[in-house]
């Protein structure tokens, strides 16, 4: 089978192909056939840092879908051909993935492969976000980075589906038109810090209730000048850059800095069940989407899909399609 190595960390051109064995499952655990799999910036992360194991080579990728090819002792519940789909499962970007069965989701009817590689990262990352991290309540302001992006744009529609109200920025104006089209109640076109003023002018003074910023270093203290008395920044973008570094004597208005773990949400398989659940309920009711302007590459192209993620000159998701 074929699979991305990465064999030095460095930039998007050590992604390469190499022929692999096929994987066997042990107990416990299943092999499925990839058909799509998800392109996150927290890949890029590993491919320049290191992937969590710290040996090299490796497989990035760690979201997808598929079927069920192959089946360890003592798994149950599953079945040869059987559709499921993974997150947190690494080694995603290859044509075979041995995981464990615990981390597999099996896929209703009426959910594509192409749908569910969508959103299991990036959909339950905005729920986590939106109901346990920030929760999100009618009538509140939000302020969300990087809207445009597959993650921005379904964390847009969740904090609309609660009845907040959203400030998007986006790089472009191009991307302002995918801020609107996903609900976004005002939308920014701004880098740097140029959001701060037209942030307080738009909440009259106050600041928003919630800002969601992914943008790294480089936004985390402009976030904090818009944030209200009691308000909270969920910071989640240290995969772009050094997290900063802050005395707590420094925060100002008595606010509060979430860092969300994705696993705080889905901390077993009954979570991640019940999550995936509700995930797919609220993509069958039209609350939720993929996200607008997402591309799919074929799995030797995984360098150039790295390349665009980088360049912040995509909007929606990502997919590799082995």
């Amino acid at each position: 089978m074929q699979a991305i190595l990465v064999e030095a960390l460095g930039g998007p051109e050590q992604l390469v192909v190499r022929e692999l064995p096929t994987p066997e499952p042990g107990p416990g655990q299943i092999r499925v056939d990839v058909t799509a799999a998800g392109v996150n910036f927290m890949d890029t992360g590993a491919r320049r840092l290191g992937a969590a194991t710290g040996r090299l080579p490796f497989t990035p990728g760690v979201e997808g879908a598929g079927r069920v090819s192959a089946l360890g002792e003592g798994v149950d519940g599953l079945a040869l051909g059987d559709r499921v789909a993974w997150v947190y499962a690494y080694g995603s970007y290859a044509q075979q993935l041995v995981l464990p069965a615990a981390d597999a989701v099996p896929l209703p009817d009426d959910i594509p492969d192409y749908i569910a590689a969508s959103v299991m990262m990036q959909g339950i990352t905005a729920h986590h976000f939106t109901t346990e991290a920030a929760p999100v309540h009618p009538g509140q302001t939000t302020l969300v980075h990087a809207a445009a992006g597959g993650l921005g744009q379904k964390l847009t529609r969740l904090i609309k589906h609660q009845g907040g109200d959203v400030i998007a920025l986006v790089s472009n104006q191009a991307k302002a038109d995918l801020a609107r089209a996903g609900g976004a109640d005002h939308v920014l076109v701004s880098t740097g810090e140029a959001f701060v003023d037209r942030v307080l002018e738009l909440t009259h003074g106050q600041g928003v209730h919630t800002v969601f910023d992914g943008g790294g270093e480089t936004t985390f203290r402009a976030s904090l000048k818009v944030v209200r008395r009691h308000g909270t920044l969920l910071y989640y973008g240290a995969v772009l850059g050094a997290a900063p570094v802050i005395n707590l004597r420094e925060l100002p208005r008595s606010i509060k800095i979430c860092y969300p773990v994705f696993r705080d949400h889905i901390p077993d398989h009954q979570a991640l069940l019940h999550r995936s659940a509700e995930l797919f309920t609220l993509l069958r009711n039209g609350t939720l989407t993929p996200g607008d302007g997402g591309r799919t590459y074929p799995l030797h192209d995984a360098a150039q899909a790295h390349r665009d993620l980088e360049s912040r000159a995509t909007t929606g998701k990502l997919l590799l399609l082995p």
